[in-house]
């Protein structure tokens, strides 16, 4: 198809699915239909705005719940719920975290906070997230296990952990995953930011790793203006994440006293009555995504060079963002595709440059990244928000 064709296919292709009254169509945008301003009206009307009151406590069991994790300690936004994660895992400087070179650099800026190091592995074409068979060889490769852990026989470093991303919602195959860590002694820590209301194999994300993270930034399925969460079924290490949080000030009336280098990530009570308001609203949010999604797939069904990236095999995905591939010689289209769309006001985003690729972790270590090259030339997000699928659910 030639490239004008392509791109204006594409353009009527979303015209014909997205509303025809708005002059600028986001990419996703917050959904408010339910008791988001009695509940945070009643903060301000009590005063109880900070990072103490009771919609703190009701948010949180409210992710446990929905979840089945047992426990969620609600913080200040998804990169500081990260960072927690892999210091409550052990995640120490100069050691390695695997993460996919195809994720949102606030995974590899979470490592670097701990003083660690990004490794980088590449991903999977069907679940776009990391590919534990290819992951599972590599490590046979590079890896020595000591009675200290796993270490890289090239850098000479332990790897810690390894962080899974699901990328756009899209559950990571998780038991594969986990055998592999189990193998070479190393810890999960999910990035569910993107995958509230995704199952895999009929739990919800954040129950393999031993610890995982949200977030409930603005454009997420949920949120709470900035906010993210921390997941774990271990209990210890949820009062250990909920103290670190909390500046580590150990309780007393009136002292202060501190028994770790603590951090400010306590979620404030205003933010969590908006995301218990969210919260209520979550199934019918991930009804009207999946709604879309099955919209957009007929829609682009007959086009020559394009398919809808769908759910992997065991999964059921919230369908955060929708996203297009770019088959064969289509990819050669990408940015002729960005520029129509978003010159007739439909915002269309190219999936994240990869993290290797950015002067601050150029040198840091990363195996063959083939697929996830491939994945980065070929993809573009399309609108994703819940109302848009609202009349097709």
């Amino acid at each position: 198809m030639k490239k004008i064709d392509m791109v204006n296919s594409v353009v009527d292709t979303l015209k014909r699915v997205l509303p025809k009254d708005k002059e600028l169509i986001s990419l996703h945008e917050p959904t408010f239909q339910g008791n988001e301003w009695n509940y945070v009206k009643e903060c301000i009307d009590t005063g109880w705005v900070s990072s103490v009151g009771k919609y703190v406590n009701q948010f949180e069991q409210m992710l446990v719940e929905y979840t089945g994790v047992k426990h969620a300690i609600a913080v200040v936004n998804g990169t500081a719920a990260l960072h927690i994660c892999l210091k409550i895992v052990g995640v120490q400087p100069n050691d390695e975290v695997l993460i996919p070179a195809l994720t949102f650099i606030a995974t590899a800026n979470a490592v670097a906070y701990c003083g660690a190091v990004p490794h980088f592995v590449d991903s999977n074409i069907e679940t776009l997230g990391i590919d534990p068979i290819k992951l599972d060889h590599y490590l046979g490769e590079i890896c020595e296990l000591r009675k200290e852990g796993c270490y890289n026989k090239i850098t000479g470093r332990r790897i810690k952990a390894v962080i899974p991303m699901h990328t756009f919602g899209h559950p990571v195959e998780l038991d594969a995953l986990q055998e592999v860590c189990l193998r070479y002694q190393i810890e999960m820590v999910e990035d569910t930011a993107e995958s509230l209301g995704s199952f895999y194999k009929g739990r919800h994300t954040g129950n393999w790793g031993k610890a995982s993270a949200l977030s409930f930034n603005g454009n997420k399925v949920v949120t709470t203006g900035g906010g993210g969460a921390i997941l774990t079924n271990d209990e210890q290490l949820g009062k250990f994440a909920k103290h670190l949080t909390t500046t580590a000030k150990k309780p007393h009336r009136w002292t202060f006293e501190h028994d770790h280098v603590g951090y400010n990530y306590r979620m404030p009570n205003i933010n969590a009555a908006l995301g218990c308001a969210q919260i209520e609203k979550l199934p019918t949010y991930v009804q009207q995504k999946r709604a879309l999604a099955d919209f957009y797939k007929e829609a682009f069904r007959n086009m020559e060079g394009i398919q809808v990236i769908t759910e992997p095999v065991n999964a059921k995905s919230n369908y955060w963002l929708n996203a297009i591939f770019l088959d064969g010689d289509s990819a050669s289209l990408r940015d002729d595709i960005l520029e129509g769309t978003n010159e007739q006001g439909i915002m269309t985003r190219p999936v994240w440059r990869l993290l290797h690729n950015f002067p601050m972790f150029a040198d840091s270590p990363k195996m063959d990244v083939s697929v996830a090259e491939s994945l980065e030339a070929r993809i573009i997000n399309i609108p994703s928000s819940p109302f848009l699928g609202a009349s097709y659910g």
